[in-house]
C-alpha cells in the first residue's frame, strides 16, 4: 500500500511504502533511525538489522543526507515522535545516493542559504513556512467565497500608477511604455462595479530600492473590492478577514506552528474587536512619555535575553565534547538559532534610540515609518487599525472626509509584536470632478485615467477596499523576522537568483 506521511495517523497498524527523502540519520548498536520528508511531512523510521535483509541493511548504512528513498514498514503509534507516529522498517530501497550536500546541519550564512534557496527549501524551517502560507491561501479564498465574492484577474501589466510613479518597473510594451503592475486595486474598482462583490489574488511589484526586512520587489496581493461599502463596513471586513486567518492556521497548522517555535498566545489573541484610533490619536500616543518609557523597557528586557542566550552558547561549548553525535546534532542546531537570535537582538538595541527619537520628533501630517508601527503595536495584543490619515500621505483616489477635508477616509491595521502594516485600504473617491482635479495635482497622465473616470460618470456609488500583502502576513503568523523567507523565491533588491 502507498502511504504519504501526513495520513499516517490514519494508518496505525498497517504495513506500506513511503517515498521520500532522508531529511537525517542517527546510528545505534544494530539500528539507523531514519528521518524521511515526502513533502506532506516526516517521519522516524526505524532500521532494525536484525528485521531486515542485508540488501536494506547495506542501504540504510550507505544512504546519506537527501538521498531519495522507497521504505516498506509498519506504522506505530509513538507520541515522542514526529507527527505522534514511526516506522518499523522491513526494507529499504535506494533511489538515489547523494553526496556532499551542500545545506548540512552546520552553521550556514543567510546569503548562502540564499543561493541555495532550490536547496534550503527541503529543510525544516522553509518546509514549515510553505505549509502555513498555503493555509493563509486558502483560508483567503475560503472567507471571501462564502461571502459571495467573485475571484477576478487584474492585469499584471498597465499604463496606470497606483502607488505613485517612483516606484514603477516600466517596460517597452510593442514601442509604447507599459508598467509593471503596483496593485491591482483600480481594475477590482472596475469589476466591483459590475460584479458588487471582488477580489483579486496576484503578484504586484515595486521598484523600490529598499533592503529592509519588510520588503520585496515582487510579492502576491490580496485585494477586495466592495460596491456599497463605507470606512467603518470596510474596516469590519478587514477585520473578521485577519481573525478567520489567524483561526485556521491555529486549527490546522499545530506541527509546523511548533516546529518554528511561534508564540501561541499571540495568535489566539487575534480576536475582535481590534483597538481602532484616528491617525491624530496615533500620533499623539506614538510622542508621549509612555512610549519613551516603552522603549526603555524594552532595552532592558533585549538585554536580559542577550546575556540569557551567551550563558546557553558558552554552556553548550563546555559540554560539546562530551555529548553524544545525535545530541551534537541538536547542539548544532541551537547554535544556529542562537546566533540568529543574538544578531537580531543586537541591530535592535542598536535601532531603538533611533526609533524614539524619530517618534520624540514626529509632525502630525507624516507618514508613519516602519519604526513608528512598531512602537504604536507595543500597547496592544492584538492588530490595530488606524483610520482617517492626512490625505497627502494616502492615494489620489481616496475619498475625504467630509468632517475634516484635511484627512482621507483610509486605515491601516498593524500587526502586532512589531510586524507592521499588513492591511492598507479605505473609501474611493466618487465624485468625478474632485477625482480629476486628483489626478491634475498628482501630475498623472489625465488620458491614462479616462477609463476608471467612467466608472463615476456611470452610475457612480460608495465603495471601498483594501489589499493584505500575502508575505506580510505570512511572516507575522509565522514570527519570522525577515520577510525574505516567506515566498518560494525571494525578489529583492541585487537578487533574481535562483
Amino acid at each position: 500500500m502507498q502511504m504519504t506521511i501526513d495520513n499516517l495517523t490514519q494508518q496505525i497498524g498497517s504495513t506500506g511504502t513511503l517515498q521520500g527523502w532522508l531529511q537525517q540519520k542517527r546510528a545505534s548498536k544494530g539500528l539507523f533511525f531514519l528521518v524521511l520528508r515526502d513533502g506532506t511531512g516526516m517521519v522516524q523510521c526505524v532500521v532494525n538489522q536484525e528485521k531486515v535483509d542485508e540488501t536494506s541493511w547495506q542501504c540504510a548504512t550507505q544512504a546519506t543526507q537527501e538521498s531519495s528513498l522507497i521504505i516498506t514498514g509498519e506504522v506505530l503509534k509513538d507520541e515522542r515522535q514526529i507527527g505522534g507516529v514511526e516506522i518499523q522498517v522491513s526494507s529499504v530501497e535506494v533511489i538515489q545516493y547523494v553526496d556532499d550536500y551542500p545545506i548540512t546541519p552546520k552553521s550556514h550564512g543567510i546569503d548562502f542559504l540564499m543561493d541555495h534557496r532550490h536547496l534550503w527549501l527541503r529543510s525544516r524551517r522553509p518546509w514549515a513556512v510553505m505549509r502555513i502560507r498555503n493555509r493563509i491561501i486558502m483560508s483567503i479564498h475560503k472567507f471571501f467565497q462564502e461571502r459571495g465574492f467573485l475571484q477576478m484577474d487584474a492585469p499584471l501589466l498597465t499604463k496606470n500608477a497606483v502607488e505613485g510613479t517612483s516606484t514603477l518597473f516600466e517596460i517597452d510594451y510593442f514601442g509604447n511604455p507599459a508598467y509593471l503592475t503596483q496593485s491591482g486595486q483600480l481594475h477590482g474598482e472596475v469589476m466591483a462595479m459590475a460584479f458588487n462583490k471582488i477580489y483579486t489574488f496576484g503578484p504586484v511589484f515595486r521598484a523600490e530600492k529598499s533592503k529592509t526586512r519588510r520588503h520585496l520587489i515582487e510579492f502576491w496581493m490580496i485585494e477586495p473590492e466592495m460596491a456599497f461599502y463605507d470606512l467603518d463596513m470596510n474596516m469590519a471586513l478587514a477585520e473578521d478577514f485577519l481573525v478567520r486567518i489567524a483561526s485556521d492556521v491555529l486549527s490546522e497548522c499545530d506541527e509546523e506552528l511548533n516546529l518554528l517555535g511561534r508564540n501561541l498566545d499571540a495568535l489566539q489573541k487575534v480576536q475582535s474587536p481590534f483597538p481602532r484610533m484616528t491617525y491624530t490619536e496615533a500620533v499623539e500616543l506614538l510622542k508621549s512619555d509612555e512610549t519613551r518609557l516603552k522603549v526603555k523597557a524594552k532595552e532592558e528586557e533585549l538585554h536580559s535575553e542577550h546575556s540569557e542566550l551567551q550563558q546557553e552558547r558558552t554552556s553548550n561549548q563546555q559540554n560539546y565534547g562530551r555529548l553524544k553525535e545525535w545530541k551534537k546534532r541538536r547542539v548544532d542546531a541551537r547554535e544556529i538559532e542562537i546566533n540568529v537570535r543574538i544578531g537580531e537582538i543586537e541591530e535592535e538595541l542598536r535601532n531603538l534610540p533611533q526609533w524614539w527619537s524619530s517618534a520624540e520628533s514626529f509632525e502630525w501630517g507624516s507618514d508613519f515609518g516602519g519604526s513608528d508601527e512598531t512602537l504604536l503595536t507595543w500597547y496592544f495584543e492584538s492588530p490595530i487599525i488606524v483610520h482617517r490619515y492626512p490625505e497627502a500621505v494616502k492615494a489620489f483616489y481616496m475619498k475625504r472626509d467630509p468632517e475634516d477635508d484635511r484627512l482621507a477616509l483610509g486605515m491601516d491595521i498593524l500587526a502586532p509584536e512589531g510586524f507592521g502594516e499588513i492591511i492598507g485600504g479605505g473609501q474611493r473617491a466618487d465624485d468625478l470632478t474632485f477625482l480629476e482635479e486628483q489626478v491634475r495635482r498628482h501630475n498623472l497622465p489625465k488620458d491614462a485615467f479616462e477609463w476608471y473616470f467612467d466608472l463615476r460618470r456611470y452610475g457612480t456609488v460608495p465603495h471601498s477596499g483594501f489589499g493584505l500583502g500575502l508575505e506580510r502576513t505570512v511572516a507575522w503568523i509565522c514570527g519570522i523576522e525577515h520577510i525574505r523567507e516567506t515566498i518560494p523565491f525571494p525578489r529583492m533588491l541585487g537578487r533574481l537568483s535562483p
